[in-house]
């Protein structure tokens, strides 16, 4: 997704999502005590810097868990906590929200405008009782693949400690057909 708005990343979760129900039986793991939880985590990583920091590392070949799904917008800034709590609704277990650096924004000011609104984010998931460990933000430019491939496997690890996300999950079956 080269330039994501509002309705195009609503749209993208949509199209792409992550609840077990959706997906045909036949294909569907059961998680058992045996079968270790495998947490699926959406990315919102800005253009010009971790997106690049993520290509690095996949061109680089370092190892990280597969249970990313990445999502490219243009600046972390344009990332709105409206879409943190729909990616979570939508089945994510878990959300990371990466930008450039202070400073180095493409866009100037982004990644403040990001900082801030997570400050806020964070005093609303404690309002809805979602654990703070869920949702991560984080600073990667272009040459840090290795970096990238860190905070995905720390972030997957700190998800699957916090077990699946059933707070604002959807339940596909309690919906009424009329």
């Amino acid at each position: 997704m080269d330039s994501a708005s509002g309705s195009d990343i609503i749209a993208f979760l949509r199209r792409n999502r992550m609840a077990e129900s959706d997906i045909p039986s036949e294909q569907v793991r059961p998680r058992t005590a045996a079968a270790p939880f495998d947490p699926r985590i959406v990315a919102f990583l800005c253009n010009w810097c971790s997106y690049a920091g993520a290509d690095l590392a996949g061109i680089s070949r370092i190892q990280y868990p597969p249970s990313v799904r990445v999502i490219r917008v243009p600046c972390s800034g344009r990332v709105d906590p409206f879409h943190i709590l729909k990616a979570l609704q939508e089945g994510a277990d878990g959300v990371l929200v990466s930008g450039c650096h202070p400073g180095d924004c493409h866009y100037l000011t982004g990644n403040y405008v990001a900082r801030r609104r997570f400050a806020v984010l964070h005093d609303l998931l404690d309002f809805f009782g979602i654990e703070p460990g869920r949702v991560t933000f984080s600073w990667v430019s272009a040459a840090e693949g290795e970096r990238f491939a860190e905070l995905v496997r720390h972030t997957t690890e700190r998800v699957r400690a916090l077990g699946p996300m059933s707070r604002l999950a959807r339940n596909a079956t309690a919906r009424v057909v009329q």
